[in-house]
């Protein structure tokens, strides 16, 4: 091996090689598969497309562009990538998602949780907007960072 870097997107290595009989050199792309396990049981590729897909649901009316969707598939990605697990449940990767939803925008992450978590009183739904409340609050009493 000559050389070795992470692509653009970090999540694969790029690495030149060179033959040792013959002296060619080539370029490798190494990535490391990552699969979700249904609840049916099927294993599948991860794929952004569907957490775009799913998200854009809840997303429906906000305002929320297709590069918002796109970012957000990608932090989900990079954190499900980081537990360096291979195999994954499909339940995971709802809960990478909840987060970085959760910042993009606030309704769109209530409509996402109401359905992933299954939310079924009122409760539920105050539950988590006292959640958001008390961020908030906390937010604005905190001093800025100079």
């Amino acid at each position: 091996m000559i050389d070795s870097r992470t692509s653009d997107d970090g999540l694969s290595i790029r690495r030149r090689r060179q033959c040792p009989e013959c002296g060619g050199r080539f370029t490798t792309t190494e990535t490391a598969s990552l699969n979700v396990i249904k609840r049916s049981g099927v294993m599948e590729p991860f794929s952004r497309e569907k957490v775009i897909s799913g998200v854009r649901k809840a997303c429906q009316g906000r305002p929320v562009t297709e590069a918002d969707l796109a970012i957000l598939a990608q932090r989900v990605e990079e954190a499900v990538r980081q537990t360096g697990v291979s195999q994954l449940d499909a339940n995971e990767i709802g809960l990478a998602i909840l987060g970085p939803l959760r910042d993009l925008d606030e309704v769109a992450y209530l409509r996402f949780a109401s359905v992933y978590q299954a939310f079924d009183s009122l409760e539920d739904f105050e539950s988590v907007i006292s959640e958001l409340r008390a961020e908030h609050a906390q937010s604005k009493t905190e001093p800025a960072d100079r």
